[in-house]
This record gives structure tokens, sequence and C-alpha cells, in this order.
């Protein structure tokens, strides 16, 4: 769970550097997808995909970057987070119900 001092440590640290202005939603909405590239770049090339734990700083770092950016587009349009996560719980435990058999 994120705490409220992050969601406003995030505010002031680019509110003291004035990128507010350039923080537009279309912008942050590319900056979440290449961070989450970069994510991804983590595990290119792995000798075993499912272990990656040499890279485990890498990964917290990326991810870090993800989920700032997300919260910065949740910021700028007024979102509750708690809101629109369990809002789309609910969506999908309509779409995947627990007695459907889900195929990946």
């Amino acid at each position: 769970m994120i705490k409220q001092e992050t969601e406003e440590r995030i505010k002031e640290f680019n509110k003291v550097r004035n990128w507010d202005g350039y923080h537009n939603g279309k912008d942050l909405a590319i900056s979440l997808s290449l961070e989450a590239s970069e994510l991804l770049e983590v595990y290119q090339w792995s000798k075993d995909d499912l272990d990656c734990s040499k890279k485990i700083d890498k990964i917290k770092e990326e991810l870090a970057d993800v989920l700032i950016y997300a919260i910065q587009i949740a910021q700028k349009y007024n979102l509750d987070i708690d809101e629109i996560i369990n809002t789309k719980i609910d969506r999908n435990a309509i779409k995947y119900p627990e007695n459907k058999e889900n195929k990946f």
C-alpha cells in the first residue's frame, strides 16, 4: 500500500523542480510506457526468465519509475488510486469468475 506521504513526496519533488508544466497526460503515459520497457529489458536475454534474483535491484529501480509515473497520471486527473484499482478488480471478478476455468 502506498502511503499518503509518498504521494505527497512525488508531488513536492516535481513542484520544486517546476516539472508540473511538462507533465501532461500524454507525456506521462509515454514515460510510463518507456519505463515499463526498461523494466522488461531487465528480463531480456535472461538465461532463466523466471529467475532474475541477481537483478532485483534493477527490477526495483525500474518498477519504482513505472509506479511513480502511474501515480503522477492519477494525480494529474485527481483520480483516487484505491478506487480505480478496486473498480478494475470488481470488473475483472465479473469477467473472470472464480468457477470459470481460465486459460492463458
